[in-house]
């Protein structure tokens, strides 16, 4: 039986990628209170299953594929509000916040982006976190269970959608 000492070794890991973990919580919860609680039934959940983890494969794909399934569960669960994101949100827990706070970035474009990307369904919400987060296409397949090539033409239809979005909204006077 594994003790809570066994399992300490998840922490620091969790806080390097806790950028993932915000990302995450706030593609899927656009209320604070709600980003809040994801957030802590992601890192429960990451804790949890520490034993699980095959360190044969990368750690940051085994939390994206647990981070997402918590998510899309809570999701499923109807724990949501409205069907828009904001990254620039507080989170406390484990000193989660914004990683590109402080760089500069067309803001503008980037709420529009989130917004896009707030609006997909639950599946290609997950393939552009993960592609954002530049994890290969075998990784997302892995993670998502589908094949690479599905992964491929998914990525490219979504971003095909997108800069229709954003060609639209820059048409307008």
């Amino acid at each position: 039986m594994e003790t809570n000492t066994d399992k300490d070794w998840i922490l620091p890991l969790i806080r390097e990628h806790k950028g993932m973990i915000f990302k995450i919580v706030n593609s899927y919860c656009p209320n604070r209170n709600d980003r809040e609680d994801l957030a802590q039934e992601i890192i429960y959940e990451l804790w949890r299953s520490a034993g699980h983890f095959n360190p044969a494969f990368k750690f940051s794909t085994w939390m994206c594929s647990v981070a997402l399934n918590v998510a899309i569960s809570y999701y499923r669960k109807g724990r949501r509000a409205a069907p828009t994101i904001h990254f620039a949100g507080d989170l406390h827990l484990m000193n989660i916040e914004d990683p590109s706070e402080g760089q500069e970035v067309k803001e503008g474009q980037l709420a529009l982006l989130q917004q896009f990307i707030a609006g997909l369904g639950e599946l290609d919400k997950a393939l552009m976190i993960l592609y954002l987060e530049e994890h290969s296409y075998r990784e997302i397949g892995e993670v998502l269970g589908i094949t690479e090539t599905n992964v491929a033409t998914k990525i490219s239809r979504i971003k095909g959608r997108l800069k229709q979005k954003f060609s639209t909204i820059n048409e307008m006077p």
